[in-house]
């Protein structure tokens, strides 16, 4: 019905000139759509496609603007015939950028983060951060939301630049943070005094040491808020939250506010708290000095003769203290394997003779009573609690051999003993702190062990025997209970009613020397300064044979306090002995006694050699 007119040469050209200036075609398509008389000779490239009409996706291309201005532009702009005009559309004003510039992240962060401050009241609030439309707008994602640790840092970064004041309140609630993520809040916000971390997804106390373990970080934190998180919901349910409570608060010791609940202070009346910072402790010993071995309501003799006994027997042969013990006594033992700190600075675990070969695998293995590796495992709990004499000898027959040199130097050894209500009489209780040998490795290991002891009775131990009578003619046996070899009968004055041993890495008996009380670790060669220039006299001490054998007979508690005096007082160990003797073997009233009358004596000793005090007493 209708005709198309016959096109003018070259419109075709024009058509694809236009269409490839647009970008809607490409050179491998110009070959379609080429005429005769655009090629030298009148001839057509070859092409698979040989229909002149247009494509639909070509006519659909038709109706966008600007194709249609050029499409109709005639021969007499040749400017548009050739796109020149679309082209010069896209040239940006002089002085103006083409591509428009992406926001940097750390920009969009600072944004962020000054836009949440709150100056006056020293508070910055990055609550739900996945919220900020900012974020959003520029495809960034908060940690905890796909944003790691380096995000984090840099959040934390940005926000000790604020100005003019300090961050001292921060809230990071609703970001699910886990405890890798705060690594850094310590570095750059150390000031902090209230922490907010309420429903992240923080699930171990461990993760917490992120926050805690930096040494000098956040000692001014009062309250920290970690509800919502695995680790407070999950705690709740055990024994009420109180472990958790105990663990966080050790953690951070400045704690006033957990949870929101207050925590208990142990208050003295003084003066209103100071709004300064906490200083850094800087003492170095305790106010009130280390003292020597303590014993008190008790003949130190008897104190004396069964603890010779008892590591005699331990070291040579344990089945002897089947005596010892209260058949319905008490015995358990924990290995601690943890160096402590002072002995960690010390190097005594890495520099001592033999110390790398003991092992605590048949310690463990003998039924250790550390409570923090058992934990709630009750029946490991209960079969580690030896009941009854016989089996608290078993138990020590199974574990290593040990030597105890209790003829050597007595500062390795420490006691303290004093009466304690037991049962509806008196017992005593009795702790010694000392080394011993592990027999096989021959390192040393130090040990605490802390019995009860009562009087032993007349014929204390007794023994169930079956007698079959050979006149009975059933033959039913008959129950006696015999009197066996008791603990009286045996030289024991006290028997064992409760035995607790502890037994670990060696530490050194510089732990409990009389005098300052240190409260730093000092290394090995400082501890040798040390002891140097405070008591250099005391190592030149020496006694003849017949203060030997007067020291030697004497109970181990009143040899102490005898050697320490000689030691501060240079006199001789029968002098030292009426001193403590008239001072009721009170080493400080006896010291006290001796810097009282010390000018008098040496008057006397020189002016009357018949004073008891002369100078040849002196050593």
């Amino acid at each position: 019905m209708f005709s198309s007119p016959t096109p003018a040469p070259g419109s075709r050209a024009i058509a694809t000139n236009a269409l490839r200036n647009a970008g809607l075609i490409g050179s491998d398509r110009d070959a379609t759509m080429r005429d005769a008389t655009d090629k030298p000779g009148g001839r057509k490239a070859s092409s698979k496609i040989r229909s002149h009409r247009p494509r639909v996706i070509d006519i659909k291309d038709l109706r966008t603007p600007r194709l249609k201005a050029a499409m109709q532009a005639g021969p007499s702009e040749p400017l548009s015939i050739r796109g020149a005009g679309m082209r010069s559309s896209r040239i940006a004003p002089l002085g103006t950028s083409r591509v428009r510039t992406k926001t940097k992240p750390v920009e969009v962060w600072r944004e962020v983060v000054r836009k949440r401050w709150n100056p006056e009241n020293q508070f910055l609030n990055l609550e739900s951060l996945i919220d900020e439309e900012v974020l959003k707008k520029n495809n960034l994602s908060p940690p905890g939301y796909g944003g790691g640790v380096k995000d984090a840092a840099v959040i934390f970064k940005l926000a000790k630049e604020l100005e003019p004041k300090v961050v001292r309140t921060l809230s990071l609630g609703n970001n699910k943070f886990q405890g890798i993520h705060l690594q850094l809040l310590s570095h750059y916000l150390p000031d902090v005094v209230n922490l907010s971390l309420q429903n992240n997804n923080i699930r171990t106390l461990k993760e917490l040491d992120y926050l805690a373990s930096r040494k000098g970080r956040l000692l001014n934190l009062k309250e920290l808020v970690l509800t919502g998180n695995p680790v407070q919901i999950n705690s709740v349910g055990q024994d009420g939250g109180e472990k958790y409570r105990r663990d966080v608060t050790s953690r951070f010791t400045s704690l006033e506010v957990l949870d929101q609940v207050a925590i208990a202070q142990i208050a003295f009346d003084g003066p209103g708290p100071s709004t300064a910072p906490a200083a850094k402790p800087t003492a170095s010993t305790f106010p009130v000095e280390m003292g020597p071995s303590f014993i008190t309501g008790v003949d130190g003799g008897i104190v004396s003769n069964f603890l010779v006994r008892f590591f005699n027997a331990m070291d040579t042969q344990r089945s002897l203290l089947l005596d010892a013990y209260d058949p319905n006594a008490t015995f358990s033992f924990s290995a601690n394997t943890t160096i402590a700190a002072r002995a960690r600075v010390q190097g005594f675990h890495s520099s001592m003779p033999n110390q790398k070969k003991l092992s605590w695998s048949d310690w463990l293995a003998g039924g250790s009573r550390n409570l923090q590796r058992v934990g709630n495992n009750f029946d490991r709990a209960l079969s580690s609690l030896h009941v009854g004499a016989e089996d608290a000898v078993k138990a020590l027959v199974a574990l290593p051999g040990t030597k105890h040199d209790i003829t050597g130097p007595p500062e390795r050894f420490c006691l303290d003993s004093f009466p304690v209500v037991l049962g509806h009489g008196m017992g005593l209780l009795l702790t010694v702190h000392g080394q011993f040998t592990e027999v096989g490795a021959e390192g040393i290991r130090s040990f605490d062990r802390s019995f009860v002891l009562m009087p032993a009775p007349e014929g204390s131990r007794y023994v169930l025997a079956l007698y079959h009578s050979r006149d009975d003619v059933a033959h039913l046996p008959l129950c006696f209970l015999l009197p066996a070899s008791s603990a009286k009968l045996n030289g024991w004055d006290v028997v064992i009613v409760s035995d607790q041993w502890t037994v670990r890495v060696y530490s050194s008996h510089e732990a409990w020397k009389p005098g300052p009380l240190l409260v730093q670790a000092l290394s090995r060669r400082e501890q040798q300064a040390q002891n140097v220039t405070s008591a250099p006299a005391l190592q030149q001490l020496t006694f003849d044979q017949q203060s030997q054998a007067a020291l030697a007979a004497m109970p181990e508690p009143q040899r102490n306090l005898v050697i320490q005096v000689c030691q501060q007082t240079r006199l001789n160990v029968r002098f030292a002995v009426d001193c403590l003797t008239g001072n009721g073997w009170d080493l400080n009233r006896a010291i006290t006694n001796f810097e009282q009358v010390k000018v008098c004596v040496l008057v006397f000793a020189f002016e009357d050699e018949s004073h008891p005090f002369f100078i040849d007493d002196f050593v």
